[in-house]
């Protein structure tokens, strides 16, 4: 049966029509900060959207409320086309700056080269891909010297990315087909956690957890003494897992080990799934240890740790066992949150600065993720105990008899033999759907990078950007191919998508094209 198109085209519509309203409320932070040159460009972005938008809805208005393959095909379109148009106001602010057609009250600043960078339309799609997908790998070489209002479109697409636009849409626009409409959509962006029983009373519990946390961890930044717009900016992007910031260095900018420390519980809460925190707000916090996610949330994040401290330290990587501890646990937790912060140098492009062995330990974090259900990406905890279980239970199939019944124990769950193969099958599809596209990214950068790069800095970056992490080893940047920048983008939104909307949107194009006869 053939994907409902209508349907798609309505959903996305009424996606990008969201995403327009956050172009709006950009502007008020472009004349607050009386960068009022930036004005034009954003109410430019956001009449495109709005009328690209529009024009969808009111051309398939009557279109059916979607099934599941429509659902999943209007995911993996909306993520591509609000990736590609949150470029806009990086590119025409830079066209702003670069023609400067504006008199002398706009304060139109004299061009830099970290915004030049985005007078090339693939960079700007890059930093809009990476913001959506809460990625953080960035074209702007030195953060510092774009304008506020791009430090703050650049932390807002990251915070929204973070919970994901079709949550925004379900909790701001009513639309049509109800609340059976709405969940179908919910649960093609890689959601099936309920908090309540209507959808739309979910996701507005999950905007209240997450403003409530964004504003939490903005407090705890300027607590430690962190400059307001650079504690706004890092609480946003922090809670989020994104991992922008308003400087080159990332953290590690300060020279502050205490926020260091600080950033660590902020990327931790960002891991926690929101129904959890939804319990913990109630004052079940006993869910910070039962809950299984939750609890191995922990473990890993502390054996993970603890490992990477031991091959720093081995390495003689840093003066003092405190400072590769720190190190350790930040870049650790940073990479495995997918959040991307950096405290530290991982790699320098052709020149080596941790080992393959460290770098290849961040790798795994960066895969495995942490929980479903919260803002990471990554294959999610949840799938690799289920991976890990089901494979041993499979291979205890082989010797109990065949009269026997057996459970697969996941947590408190204890599934039948029907519905262990089918989670089984699910994590394993996904794994090695994963591990396909990772592939593929590295072989194309492998093909067109310099044989200087290591290979595992390589897989660092190719993982970082399928993973939604964010952290690289000194290859990504605005010098690099642009091949190697298309393949990173189409990494980044299979990553956010968790691979299967992406097969089953190439399954209907394949299918519209008569592809399979």
């Amino acid at each position: 049966m053939q994907v409902n198109t209508n349907a798609v085209g309505r959903d996305v519509g009424r996606i990008v029509q969201a995403v327009s309203l956050m172009i709006v409320v950009s502007i008020i932070v472009a004349v607050v900060n009386r960068e009022f040159y930036t004005i034009p460009a954003f109410v430019g972005s956001a009449v495109i959207m709005a009328g690209i938008g529009t024009e969808l809805v009111r051309r398939y208005q009557d279109a059916a409320p979607p099934e599941k393959r429509e659902a999943m095909v209007t995911a993996a379109t909306a993520w591509g086309v609000v990736g590609i148009l949150g470029g806009l106001p990086f590119l025409l602010i830079a066209w702003t700056i670069q023609i400067d057609p504006f008199p002398v009250w706009t304060n139109t600043p004299p061009m830099d080269s970290t915004t030049a960078v985005f007078l090339h339309p693939l960079n700007a799609v890059f930093e809009s891909m990476s913001g959506f997908t809460g990625t953080g790998l960035t074209m702007a070489a030195v953060e510092e010297e774009l304008p506020r209002a791009l430090h703050w479109w650049r932390s807002f697409i990251e915070w929204v990315g973070g919970v994901g636009v079709i949550v925004l849409t379900v909790a701001i626009l009513r639309r049509g087909g109800g609340s059976s409409g709405s969940y179908t959509l919910y649960e093609s962006e890689a959601r099936s956690e309920k908090i309540h029983p209507s959808i739309v009373t979910t996701v507005r519990e999950i905007w209240r957890i997450f403003v409530g946390l964004t504003l939490g961890s903005i407090i705890l930044f300027l607590l430690v003494g962190m400059p307001l717009w650079d504690a706004i900016n890092h609480g946003m992007t922090g809670i989020a897992t994104g991992g922008f910031s308003v400087h080159a260095d990332s953290i590690g900018h300060y020279g502050s080990p205490l926020i260091e420390y600080a950033t660590v519980p902020i990327m931790v809460a960002g891991s926690i799934a929101f129904p959890v925190h939804y319990l913990i707000f109630k004052g079940e916090v006993r869910n910070f240890y039962a809950d299984l996610q939750t609890r191995w949330v922990f473990i890993w994040f502390t054996v993970g740790s603890l490992a990477l401290t031991a091959i720093l330290y081995a390495n003689g990587q840093y003066a003092t066992l405190e400072e590769t501890f720190r190190v350790s646990l930040f870049q650790f937790i940073s990479a495995t949150s997918n959040t991307g912060f950096g405290s530290a140098a991982i790699g320098g492009g052709t020149e080596r600065v941790w080992s393959a062995g460290a770098t290849l330990l961040a790798c795994l974090g960066m895969l495995t993720g942490a929980a479903a259900g919260s803002t990471v990406s990554g294959l999610k905890l949840i799938r690799v105990i289920t991976l890990v279980k089901g494979t041993v239970w499979q291979i205890q199939e082989v010797f109990r008899p065949d009269t026997a019944i057996s459970y697969l124990q996941i947590g408190d769950r204890s599934l039948s033999e029907e519905q262990a193969q089918r989670e089984y099958t699910e994590a394993t599809v996904v794994f090695v759907l994963w591990i396909t596209f990772l592939a593929v990214g590295v072989a194309v950068l492998l093909r067109v990078l310099s044989p200087a790069h290591p290979l595992e800095y390589v897989i660092f970056d190719v993982m970082s950007a399928q993973s939604n992490v964010g952290l690289d080893s000194g290859i990504t940047g605005p010098t690099m191919p642009d091949t190697a920048k298309a393949m990173l983008i189409i990494n980044m939104w299979v990553g956010r998508l968790e691979i299967i909307p992406i097969a089953v949107l190439l399954g209907a194009v394949f299918q519209r094209l008569n592809l399979y006869r």
